[in-house]
């Protein structure tokens, strides 16, 4: 399929964070099984209803757009969800592991800014002001979780990871 327009464009990244939030919300529940700091796992817990509405406000966005809500394989999103999967596989302390699942949780963060962040400007470009506020509010959300995420590092978990 040839991509003609920006509005092409913008649908086929909006596939391809569907498919990116459906993949993030079969793996939280694990993410949260392999927490053993109970911040943390409420955190993934709060992230995994969170991400339920990112997933709502997607299909509200296809439908402003009058498209179907479709997935596309997100191969960014799938890798940086098996290199969590090893993380979870690998022996480590608790502590140590609770480190490592937020640099994981952060880095499927990190993914969704810049692809939310990338889709609203095209978004706007475009005039799509009720697409533009669907987005935004899920762009906001996850800027959120990031921060956190740092904080709940930063003022406890590397600390008892490297005891």
């Amino acid at each position: 399929m040839k991509i003609k327009n920006l509005q092409e464009l913008l649908l086929e990244e909006l596939k391809d964070l569907y498919d990116a939030e459906h993949r993030i919300l079969k793996a939280l529940p694990k993410m949260v099984k392999a927490a053993s700091h109970e911040d943390l796992k409420q955190g993934f817990e709060l992230h995994r209803t969170q991400t339920e509405n990112h997933v709502l406000r997607l299909e509200k966005a296809f439908e402003h757009l009058n498209a179907s809500a479709k997935k596309k394989t997100c191969e960014a999103i799938k890798g940086i969800l098996e290199e969590g999967e090893e993380l979870m596989d690998t022996k480590m302390e608790p502590e140590v592991l609770d480190a490592a699942l937020i640099g994981a949780a952060q880095k499927v963060e990190h993914y969704e800014i810049a692809s939310y962040g990338t889709v609203r400007s095209w978004a706007q470009h475009l005039g799509l002001s009720e697409v533009v506020s669907l987005l935004e509010q899920t762009l906001e959300e996850e800027k959120q979780t990031d921060q956190k995420l740092t904080q709940l590092a930063e003022s406890m978990i590397n600390q008892e990871a490297n005891v």
